[in-house]
């Protein structure tokens, strides 16, 4: 399925990009009353990261992604589980049936949706008062390494900037109409990686990609060596997880 976001060079990247905060998600799912064997839409599930982490916690999980790459290696990730199909759409469109879930999740996939259209296409696919739920990792830039590389990429690519990805999700969920009081969590994470396995996971950054364009390979390389002078084979890259989940209205 085409999208205006085309994942299948990053597909194998993807693999190496960090997971979520079990924290933030135990605790949006407790909010949300989903027990196990409630029924959740992963839409933009991508390599499975949060779909892993729904299925791990019992739910039944339909993961909808349109890209052929990552969701052949999301299906290879999930294969053990019996509670995971896989089915392509977008946000947009996801192909679910009406009122078939009790909640839908985006994992770092809202912001590569028109939203406004996705929030209609949750609420037709959502049980009544079922759940939405949109998340992202948000790396510390306060941190002196992610400082470091931050410096590298504003300085390669003018104007660098993350799009919607880090605002806060509250008004464009509230201007849908269709949901009511907005609750947004976070918890820190910090993920311990290998130098290479870092790098790779730059690899996946579609937001930097599309912005840098034919430098995309340069900045990586930039990021590459940064990181390789810094004497150590592994570093601590520390994360915040936030959530932002909403109840249908009735």
């Amino acid at each position: 399925m085409k999208t205006n976001w085309d994942y299948t060079s990053l597909a194998d990247a993807y693999l190496k990009r960090p997971g979520y905060s079990a924290a933030a998600i135990d605790a949006a799912l407790s909010v949300m009353g989903a027990v196990p064997g409630k029924s959740v839409c992963d839409v933009g599930a991508g390599v499975a990261h949060l779909t892993l982490m729904l299925a791990e916690r019992g739910l039944r999980v339909t993961a909808v992604e349109p890209n052929d790459a990552m969701r052949a290696n999301g299906l290879k990730r999930t294969g053990a589980f019996e509670n995971v199909q896989w089915s392509e759409g977008t946000g947009e469109c996801s192909g679910q049936a009406d009122r078939a879930f009790d909640l839908v999740t985006f994992g770092s996939s809202f912001n590569v949706c028109d939203r406004g259209a996705a929030m209609v296409e949750t609420a037709r696919i959502l049980k009544p008062m079922g759940w939405f739920s949109c998340l992202w990792n948000h790396r510390d830039l306060e941190d002196p390494i992610q400082q470091t590389i931050e410096g590298i990429i504003r300085a390669k690519v003018d104007g660098y900037g993350y799009g919607t990805r880090r605002e806060d999700q509250r008004a464009v969920i509230e201007s849908s109409g269709l949901f009511g009081e907005v609750v947004h969590l976070d918890a820190r994470i910090v993920h311990h990686q290998p130098i290479d396995e870092c790098i790779e996971a730059w690899r996946s950054h579609a937001t930097l990609q599309r912005q840098a364009g034919v430098h995309f390979s340069n900045v990586v390389a930039a990021i590459k060596d940064y990181l390789g002078n810094l004497g150590t084979s592994s570093i601590a890259v520390p994360y915040t997880t936030n959530v932002w989940i909403a109840r249908l209205r009735t």
